[in-house]
């Protein structure tokens, strides 16, 4: 970031300049600047210190799951969730110009990238290496000019690397689809009755026989569209777990509320992550599920 830079006309992102949550940003804020950051943890960093006004986190995608170490820092990240955004995920082989496929001997890629090209790997008998991250790897296939190599990654990973498409979206799974959170230092409630939201919350259950069963039941009775549920360990202990949940309801529409309610009953620690608009991949998605 340069002196002229103005933190406000920043997002963060993990990664480097092509990476998928690089795209994404630009997709969903195309006024703003891009920073790139080495992990999670310094592009939380930057959006909770005041160095960029958003950041842009992965948090699962349809292919790989969810992205590890982001439900352990989000809660404590002191950050605020105030959007959604589904990028569709289209991967391009990348090569040095005057590259061919047959000439190809090696492809480099994150290890997500590479596993959601196996068939395209395979067809051409590469030897996949794994890179920390696509844009990475593109990177990389750039500098060393090497028309043997290749590189999994976006179209805007070979713009910005100067690399050529030699075959574009190669992955083997059509719905290839990762779902990134915005973050904000200052919380941005949806309000009520404006559409679709979601509201993110975790919980800890207290630790008696069938918590977890009565704590959720309120949700059910009262009719709240539950569309996320996952635990994860706290400190290392076995026996100390918390739950992360996305739900399609406002805390002011009264079954979330009366759910909520009966849920801090059973359960200690309820802490709301953020309340904010459904992305319309949603409802398509539940289309497509009807269908």
């Amino acid at each position: 970031m340069t002196s002229r830079q103005n933190p406000a006309s920043l997002i963060a992102f993990q990664g480097a300049r092509g990476a998928y949550s690089d795209l994404a940003c630009r997709e969903v804020f195309p006024r703003l600047t891009t920073l790139p950051c080495v992990d999670f943890e310094a592009a939380i960093a930057a959006v909770r210190r005041g160095r960029a006004r958003y950041g842009m986190l992965p948090i699962e995608n349809s292919v790989a799951g969810r992205v590890a170490d982001i439900h352990h820092l989000m809660p404590d990240s002191g950050l605020h969730i105030i959007g959604e955004h589904f990028q569709r995920v289209n991967h391009h082989l990348l090569a040095p110009k005057g590259a061919t496929l047959k000439g190809l001997k090696v492809v480099r890629s994150h290890v997500h990238a590479l596993s959601q090209c196996r068939r395209l790997i395979r067809a051409l008998g590469l030897k996949a290496v794994v890179a920390a991250d696509t844009a990475g790897a593109a990177a990389e296939v750039a500098e060393r000019g090497d028309p043997s190599e290749a590189a999994i990654a976006s179209a805007l990973a070979g713009k910005i690397y100067g690399l050529v498409s030699l075959k574009a979206n190669i992955e083997d799974a059509e719905h290839n689809t990762t779902r990134f959170l915005v973050m904000s230092r200052t919380p941005k409630l949806a309000k009520p009755g404006s559409g679709l939201i979601v509201t993110t919350f975790v919980f800890r259950v207290r630790n008696v026989p069938a918590a977890l069963y009565k704590a959720l039941g309120g949700f059910a009775t009262n009719g709240v569209n539950m569309t996320k549920l996952e635990s994860y360990m706290l400190g290392g202990r076995f026996t100390a777990t918390q739950f992360y949940a996305d739900v399609e309801a406002h805390p002011d529409d009264r079954p979330l509320k009366l759910a909520l309610e009966e849920l801090r009953f059973f359960s200690r620690e309820v802490r709301i992550l953020g309340v904010y608009p459904g992305h319309p991949f949603r409802r398509s998605a539940t289309q497509g599920d009807a269908d």
